[in-house]
């Protein structure tokens, strides 16, 4: 089992930023790619950005690009979301995931793909 324990979540304005973190514990060396997720009400949960444990490379929704950094720390074995120039259409909660190991886009941008999730964190960007 691997646990996951998101951070960082909270009201913001439009155009300020939150990093948001994602701390994992258990088996973590059965997964590689992390993820984080978003559901605003009433819609489908959505990928947001993706890491490897395993050479860090990283990928974005279109949505995010060029606003959203992704990271990760080995030796924490911690995930983090930066999120600046925030927008109200970013509202949502956020969710962490824990996948398995794969490189398509077929694979990581789906919540199916992925072992283990976190409880969520709320962002909320007031306009």
């Amino acid at each position: 089992q691997v646990q996951l324990v998101e951070s960082g979540g909270g009201l913001v304005q439009a155009g300020g930023s939150l990093r948001l973190s994602c701390a994992a514990s258990g088996r973590t060396f059965s997964t590689d790619n992390m993820g984080w997720f978003r559901q605003a009400p009433g819609k489908e949960r959505e990928f947001v950005a993706r890491i490897r444990w395993s050479g860090g490379s990283t990928n974005y929704a279109d949505s995010v690009k060029g606003r959203f950094t992704i990271s990760r720390d080995n030796a924490k074995i911690t995930v983090y979301l930066q999120m600046n120039s925030l927008k109200p259409e970013d509202t949502a909660i956020y969710y962490c995931a824990a996948g398995g190991t794969y490189s398509s886009s077929y694979y990581y941008i789906r919540p199916s793909s992925y072992n283990y999730w976190g409880q969520g964190t709320q962002v909320t960007v007031s306009s």
